[in-house]
């Protein structure tokens, strides 16, 4: 029997196993935190988003530049098969408004323990506490609690993560494994930016902004953002991430169901006596929060319509950039495409595979970075117990 050996347990490392146990390999999966898919379980705390119900060419059209690269393997394995897969592992599921899909139970949990069953039922095995350092003479080596160890496998699907979330197991550290390999430096992807906020907004931290539209450059994004004492989260910044990378500017659209002349006219309606604040709720409709956001980045507001119209409809946000590496959702860079061959191996080790965040991809949130996990580690141990029955 071929033997196979996983290093990192996310939900790349873990599809990849998986195919490989089903396809008759035997499998070791190591991981070097003490538990497995640390950062998938933190993932689902906010309810596990695991693809997008969206046609195929919308849904690789999120990727970007990466899209070509990765179409075959989501061609393979994308939002049906996920679909199934989650409910072979007995979760239910459900498709919301946004056509976003999730299980029932919104968590990670039950997912990864029928997940981890189901792999102990194929005879996979798992250690913990594992970090990978590199190679000895072919094989894999590792520090341990009982010291230095050392694993020989037919073959070898890397699957360590990114550089995000240190603390729940993508540090990026497994560049030093890999010395001689082209990386791309890794960038933040999916993060918030940091503000500088003044005192008078410290009532609306934590508070969420809805029904905007934000922009970056030619990007646009219809999400929500929370306003936090780092700066600003949320969805609807973080699908700004690329753009925000490349410097471009960044502003939000208070009302963006109305247009800039309709403002316009609504604000030459007589002010008489009403403070900025109560005018533009009464006439625009404006919460506090928006409102905060206008004497924050708009001050002092303007009297004149045009103005004052032109600051509601672009407001632009005075930022200090995106917030830490490590404190992204996920990051773009890694491991080089020119580094890998079709089957995602290594052109310089042959038998040594390659899925997930430690790849150079770049993917909003909303189920495709979940979805492009498990579809890159398929991929990868499909085509390593290709290779190791060859």
């Amino acid at each position: 029997m071929p033997s196979a050996l996983v290093i990192g347990a996310g939900p790349a490392g873990l599809m990849a196993a998986d195919v490989m146990a089903q396809a008759g390999l035997a499998v070791t999966v190591v991981d070097q935190k003490p538990s497995v898919a640390r950062k998938f379980l933190m993932a689902g705390k906010s309810g596990l988003n695991l693809t997008k119900d969206e046609r195929d060419a919308d849904f690789l059209r999120a990727f970007g530049a990466s899209a070509t690269w990765l179409a075959p393997m989501i061609s393979e394995f994308g939002v049906a098969e996920v679909m199934a897969w989650a409910e072979e592992m007995g979760q239910e599921l459900f498709t919301g408004s946004t056509r976003r899909v999730f299980p029932k139970a919104m968590k990670a949990s039950p997912l990864l323990r029928a997940w981890l069953r189901h792999l102990d039922s194929l005879g996979v095995e798992r250690r913990v506490r594992f970090c990978w350092i590199g190679w000895d003479d072919g094989k894999a080596l590792f520090e341990t609690p009982d010291g230095v160890q050392t694993i020989e496998a037919d073959v070898t699907v890397l699957a360590t993560g990114g550089s995000s979330w240190a603390k729940l197991g993508s540090d990026g550290k497994w560049i030093d494994a890999l010395p001689d390999l082209e990386c791309v430096p890794f960038q933040p992807s999916n993060a918030g930016v940091k503000v500088t906020w003044s005192k008078h907004m410290g009532r609306h931290l934590g508070q969420p902004v809805k029904n905007i539209e934000l922009q970056a450059g030619d990007s646009r994004s219809r999400g929500e953002i929370v306003l936090s004492k780092k700066g600003i989260e949320g969805g609807g910044v973080y699908a700004l991430t690329p753009s925000l990378r490349n410097a471009h500017d960044l502003s939000i659209d208070l009302i963006p169901d109305v247009t800039l002349d309709a403002v316009k006219t609504r604000l030459k309606k007589p002010r008489g006596k009403m403070s900025t604040g109560t005018y533009l709720r009464k006439t625009l409709k404006l919460d506090p929060v928006k409102i905060g956001l206008l004497n924050e980045f708009a001050h002092p507001v303007q009297k004149d319509a045009a103005a004052l119209a032109q600051s509601v409809k672009s407001l632009k946000i005075a930022h200090d950039g995106l917030r830490p590496l490590d404190e992204a959702i996920s990051t773009v860079g890694g491991i080089s495409q020119n580094e890998l061959n079709r089957d995602l191996m290594l052109k310089s080790r042959p038998g040594v595979f390659a899925a997930g965040e430690m790849l150079d991809w770049d993917a909003p949130t909303g189920g495709y970075l979940i979805t492009a996990c498990l579809s890159t580690g398929a991929w990868a141990g499909n085509a390593a117990a290709r290779y190791a029955s060859s």
